[in-house]
């Protein structure tokens, strides 16, 4: 661990900083455009909307990050030689923003204080709304831009209300009259989520900027002056919320009904063949592009499509290709298409070409066979389509397939027990396709190998060989289980469980229960430090960068935060009295340690590259930080699928469609742990898909649709990215908390998928603390986490450890425990700590 004394710019963030920005462009991308952008030089420029002066970098909670400075869209048009001429509305438009914020913060603080809520929970991740107003749009010169903002973040879903998914009345108003009253316009969204545009759709020049992190400002005056080209594609469909499946229900307290399925996004869009405003894979840029398949070649399982791609348009470039495959429909239903496999182009020159390769195996285009309990492909033709949008390909082969075959057999998981659930099954729209003249391709099944999957069988208790010290363990002298043999019952149940002090209560260790760490999420057992010589991991929150306190001080030998551990917004509901402690002389007079760390782009945005090793060359970024400030285990990437607009996290996961949200996080995963002692903490597994009732409400949904959809992802990064550790959700699958279900903890991850990490719970969700006593559902177990192979439960508190303890000793309980239970959880857990702990 680094100790740096000295408050001033360190050599690593210049470097991350910089390629933070380089790299940002490739995550924007143009949703209309007219070809009036780049400007030719920077001059006058009227800036309108909240986004100029109060431009957002990242979402709130665990996505947020500490940094030492952010330069706003305002700061940085006029760094790079704009003059900024709308400083009248700028400023009226502050002065009614704090009156409403500060009303706003009073009135929720005297409701929480009134119902005996701590402000931070009663709030937690509510944000203040916008004022009403109405100010002259003036400004010098014939440029305008109007950056519309919006913020979401952990605890609290989107609103299908104006100001939030729908635009207000005072932004509709004032962009239309910006359209119409410059002769050169851009709306420029400075959001981490779908927003409606419909009400302004005339204008010609729409920028999806999104939240960069640090350079969100310097990369939007790149793309003004033709310094930089977006290159993103959208990772999830944009159109009227009431037209996608999943709204209705979304939110419901207590059982959310995923009746849509597997058709999730452009799947539900392209079957039905219904309009939307933009498709999946969309995305425009300064330049334009043509493609044209080349060739396609089989090889048993292996599937390669070769295209060529060429630059007609006036600027420098990069396009991003997508080959779909539509699946025959014979036994199971299937969507219009599925995407198989991208590729993004290098940066082309006008009239420059360049050939990309996309390959995928036909096998992973199987489907769960809810009654073989099988993944299976059916016999019949696979339409291959290649394209840059989902709604703008051409078929590019057939493949036909001799029988159908079971790719992998395994057992069901995750019953549905709610009688009222009933599934939506959609046809595809018959477009009167034309097949003539297509390649076509003869697989055979002798060509493809099926999977044999072998469940282990529970473990026995381990012998203890007496003291052994991890030294031992290290050096090779004794093994793992070894180690773990010696200890008894209760010091057991302490590795299963996050390091805590008993005197700590639920809410001190909110997000910041490590002790190593300042500002850090949590850390492994210290408890045998001394004793065994067993170290601690610490971890620290993400996605958006190394979530830790931006400064700390050591008093008595033990590290305090200093500096920022929380938002603005909780400094403000809690007041500073209850946020700020008088420090003693201790720490008045110790030396003060600084954390500068660096906010990358959000998920969202990080996807939308579709470029892999620039998401991988983030992850050696996150790594780097990580070495430097001690911290083992970054929480994140996070993955969950974006079933619908309106969860409150969408800006933290990756996609609706489970090939790009696994792609990325495999991608991401990699940087990160081609460091050694860096690990990733896959989140949040799994179906956890809104923000309402979060640590009790019931995610009720098919085998096939958890299988095909939700858990696909999580597939995909533990075979091809091995990460070392894994998050599970705070929700319920078809009744049962994720983190009690054997089926989906060991069945699923350990003997379907070799998962060899260990899996921790989200944070408190033993308690209740967060717990409305009006929910159907109660709190989990921590005994039932150890039960079904969930082996850690985070931060750990005293009542975890009585749980598991009292179901040691009691067979009554509802998750009854022997010691090999305990030790098959330390063994996860220890295997993941010998690996980091170099």
């Amino acid at each position: 661990m680094k100790r740096i004394t000295e408050n001033t710019v360190q050599d690593f963030e210049m470097k991350h900083a910089k390629l933070i920005k380089d790299l940002a462009p490739e995550t924007t991308l143009f949703l209309k455009q007219n070809g009036e952008f780049p400007l030719a030089t920077a001059g006058k420029i009227a800036a309108f909307g909240k986004g100029v002066r109060h431009t957002i970098k990242g979402g709130t909670g665990s996505g947020d990050v500490h940094v030492r400075g952010f330069e706003t869209i305002e700061e940085s048009l006029e760094n790079a030689g704009f003059t900024v001429t709308s400083k009248k509305w700028l400023d009226s438009f502050d002065i009614v923003l704090k009156e409403t914020q500060d009303q706003y913060y009073a009135d929720t603080r005297a409701a929480a204080i009134k119902a005996g809520v701590n402000p931070m929970i009663y709030a937690f991740g509510q944000t203040s709304p916008d004022p009403v107003y109405n100010f002259e749009l003036s400004g010098e010169g014939d440029t305008a831009i109007y950056v519309l903002s919006r913020i979401s973040g952990e605890g609290s879903d989107r609103r299908d209300e104006k100001g939030d998914i729908k635009l207000s009345d005072e932004e509709v108003r004032d962009i239309l009259k910006l359209n119409n009253q410059y002769e050169h316009f851009m709306l420029v969204l400075n959001v981490g989520g779908m927003v409606d545009l419909r009400p302004v759709l005339e204008v010609e020049n729409i920028l999806l900027l999104g939240q960069l992190g640090g350079p969100t400002g310097q990369v939007l005056s790149d793309i003004l002056l033709g310094k930089a080209n977006p290159s993103g594609k959208l990772t999830m469909t944009w159109t009227a919320l009431e037209d996608y499946p999943s709204t209705d229900g979304f939110g419901d307290w207590n059982d959310t009904y995923y009746k849509e399925g597997i058709y999730v996004g452009y799947r539900y869009f392209d079957t039905i063949n219904k309009s939307v405003l933009f498709p999946f894979g969309y995305g425009l840029s300064y330049t334009d592009f043509e493609f044209k398949t080349e060739k396609t070649e089989v090889v048993n399982d292996n599937i390669k499509v070769t295209a060529s791609v060429k630059n007609i348009g006036q600027y420098s470039g990069k396009e991003v290709l997508q080959l779909y495959v539509s699946l025959p429909s014979v036994k199971l239903n299937q969507p219009y298409q599925t995407l198989a496999a991208f590729a993004k182009t290098p940066e082309l020159s006008p009239e420059e070409s360049t050939e990309v390769v996309l390959t995928f195996k036909f096998s992973d285009l199987a489907s769960f066979d809810q009654e073989k309990a099988a993944y299976i492909l059916e016999k019949g033709d696979y339409v291959l389509r290649l394209g840059n949008s989902s709604r703008n390909t051409e078929t590019v082969a057939i493949l036909q397939l001799d029988k159908t075959i079971t790719i992998r057999q395994v057992k069901n998981v995750a019953a549905v027990v709610d009688e009222n659930f009933k599934e939506t099954k959609y046809q595809v729209v018959n477009r009167n396709e034309s097949f003539e003249n297509l390649p076509i391709f003869s697989m055979s099944s002798n060509d493809i190998n099926a999977e044999v999957i072998e469940y282990a069988k529970k473990a026995t208790e381990l012998v203890s060989k007496g003291f052994i010290h991890w030294n031992d363990v290290v050096s090779g002298t004794h093994s793992l289980e070894d180690f773990v043999a010696q200890f008894s019952e209760e010091e057991l149940a302490r590795i299963a469980l996050g390091h805590f002090d008993e005197d700590q209560t639920d809410s001190s260790v909110l997000g910041s229960a490590a002790i190593s760490v300042a500002g850090g999420a949590g850390e492994t057992s210290l408890m045998f430090k001394e004793s065994h010589g067993l170290p601690s991991l610490a971890m620290a929150d993400g996605p958006a960068g190394i979530r830790i306190s931006s400064s700390y001080k050591i008093i008595n030998g033990k590290i305090k935060s200093t500096g920022v551990s929380f938002g603005d917004d909780v400094v403000a509901l809690l007041g500073p009295d209850l946020v700020n402690e008088e420090p003693s002389p201790d720490e008045i007079n110790a030396t003060e340690y600084y954390q500068p760390t660096t906010a990358i782009p959000i998920g969202t945005d990080l996807a939308q590259s579709f470029n892999l090793p620039l998401i991988e060359s983030i992850g050696n970024l996150i790594a780097e930080e990580m070495t430097i400030y001690g911290v083992h285990l970054w929480l994140a990437p996070a993955l969950n699928i974006m079933r619908s607009p309106l969860c409150g996290r969408n800006f933290e996961y990756y996609s609706e469609d489970p090939l790009v949200s696994g792609l990325v996080a495999a991608a991401i995963t990699k940087g990160v742990q081609s460091h050694p002692g860096c690990g990733v903490t896959l989140k949040h597994y799994a179906a956890n898909n809104q923000e309402t009732n979060r640590y009790t409400s019931n995610s009720v949904l098919s085998e096939r649709t958890l299988r095909d959809i939700y858990l696909r992802g999580f597939e995909i990064v533990v075979k091809t990215a091995n990460p070392v550790s894994i998050m599970s959700s705070y929700n319920l699958i078809n009744g049962e908390h994720i983190n009690n279900r054997r089926d989906l903890m060991t069945n699923v991850l350990r003997d379907e998928w070799q998962f060899k990490g260990f899996v921790m719970t989200d944070w408190l969700i033993t308690t209740t603390i967060m717990l409305n006593p009006n929910s159907k559902y109660k709190q989990a177990s921590a005994a039932g986490c150890v039960l079904a192979g969930n082996d850690m439960t985070m931060p750990g508190m005293q009542s975890d450890l009585d749980d598991i303890l009292e179901a040691l000793h009691n067979e009554s309980h509802p998750y009854h425990l022997s010691k090999a239970d305990l030790q098959t959880a330390a063994l996860s857990v220890l295997s993941v700590v010998k690996q980091l702990s170099v």
